[in-house]
């Protein structure tokens, strides 16, 4: 069997590491159609945040633009006062247009608005981890916002700072500009490199892995259920039913024994894929299974 640690040290070199399971929640399946307006079900929505944190995760994925400012207000009614050891990780960068659009918010005064909008809906003085997400080439040079981001972290506003949506070349600067905690790409078995959405490209995690490793940090895969499972292929249901799984499981499973760097997030609004997307922790694939799968 391949080894599969169960925790993962988010900037383990830093004064104040954050030591975390190794399979988190993504809340953006909370909010209503294309990611935007209230849930369908509100007091399963609450329930699927206070299971999750009760059966043992405590690392949650969330952004203001989400809803938007849905998920946050979900997880402050969900769990505030929040649990000592729940890391709550959110991002900024991009923002909502009334035509529901995804569109940069990404300058120096947007990133300070986001991080304070950040605060007060999360109900927090600091936020331990926010990803700063990367909505193409745009005006702004990246340096420009990484150097607003470690300027809040100096002000102690932000602990942690990590990278979304990245190239390999773009995770090159950002190391060279300052400590990067993680990095958020989509990734899953099926969908590994840059995927064009309506809104632009996204870059795979594959392109990003082997770097994160030699740094030690961790990939965290988004979109990994939604883009992944229509394309997997007989494989991936042969695995599956091998392990009487479903291959929702077996695409978390595989993730986390493809490197000990990777935390899945994946997301649902079904207290019942929750349980089962839990459950996906516990199989054990064999390095055949990860050899068959590929």
């Amino acid at each position: 069997m391949f080894s599969m640690p169960k925790t993962i040290t988010i900037a383990k070199n830093s004064a104040h590491p954050l030591t975390v399971n190794r399979l988190g929640y993504g809340t953006m399946r909370l909010t209503g159609p294309e990611i935007w307006g209230e849930p369908a079900n509100r007091p399963e929505a609450l329930q699927i945040l206070q299971t999750a944190i009760a059966t043992g995760l405590n690392f949650i994925d969330t952004a203001d633009y989400y809803g938007e400012d849905v998920t946050n207000r979900l997880i402050a009614e969900a769990l505030h006062p929040y649990p000592q050891d729940l890391v709550i990780c959110t991002k900024v960068g991009a923002t909502r247009r009334p035509d529901k659009s995804w569109v940069p918010f990404n300058t120096p005064e947007n990133l300070r608005t986001s991080i304070d909008n950040n605060l007060r809906t999360l109900r927090q003085d600091q936020i331990q981890l926010v990803h700063l997400r990367l909505m193409g080439h745009g005006p702004v040079p990246l340096e420009e916002q990484l150097g607003a981001m470690f300027d809040m972290q100096r002000e102690g506003k932000i602990l942690h700072i990590g990278l979304s949506n990245v190239t390999r070349e773009e995770l090159e600067t950002g190391l060279g500009l300052g400590p990067i905690a993680t990095v958020e790409n989509m990734y899953s078995y099926a969908q590994r490199t840059t995927v064009q959405l309506p809104h632009g490209a996204n870059p795979g995690g594959e392109e990003v892995l082997d770097l994160c490793e030699q740094h030690g940090i961790p990939l965290i895969p988004f979109f990994s259920l939604i883009h992944g499972l229509p394309k997997a292929g007989n494989r991936i249901a042969e695995i599956a039913r091998k392990h009487n799984a479903t291959e929702a499981q077996i695409n978390i499973a595989w993730l986390l024994h493809k490197s000990p760097w990777i935390l899945p997030i994946p997301g649902t609004s079904s207290l019942g894929h929750l349980r089962e997307n839990l459950q996906a922790a516990a199989i054990q694939l064999s390095s055949e299974d990860m050899a068959y799968l590929g």
